[in-house]
């Protein structure tokens, strides 16, 4: 098992930071729901409590709901990046966008499909919510 490395990320204009404790390999969920397919968006998904929002971070974020409102899509007030969110599988959890890790901390990254399309169908048969658990985080 590989331990838990700290990855440093954010959005483009660097107002949002954060810092996330995972492993270097992660897997992460290619979503194809009505937001995450038109942003095109892949995240993993860890525990709320190894997600640490920098300090100021907060003035330049603002949240985007939708359908049940159990997501939270939080993205940057300025470049309208969103590095992260409370994800609907999830709301134990952060979904920590791929793409906005800095580099040279993710060594591998598995990509595995979402159907939020059909989501009640899909969630039942998958594995996403023990994502955000702590044994499962540094089980992969």
């Amino acid at each position: 098992m590989s331990s838990d490395v700290v990855h440093s990320g954010g959005c483009h204009c660097r107002r949002v930071r954060w810092q996330v404790e995972a492993p270097a390999s992660v897997v992460a969920w290619i979503c194809n729901c009505s937001d995450c397919s038109m942003r095109g968006n892949t995240h993993f998904v860890v525990p709320a409590d190894k997600f640490v929002l920098q300090p100021g971070a907060d003035e330049s974020l603002t949240t985007y709901t939708f359908g049940t409102h159990t997501a939270k899509h939080k993205f940057c007030k300025v470049c309208g990046i969103t590095s992260f969110y409370i994800p609907r599988s999830n709301p134990d959890g952060i979904a920590v966008t791929a793409a906005c890790v800095d580099p040279g901390t993710l060594a591998h990254v598995e990509y595995r499909k979402a159907d939020g399309r059909n989501w009640e169908k899909w969630f039942e048969k998958s594995d996403i919510s023990e994502f955000s658990k702590p044994a499962a985080a540094a089980a992969e």
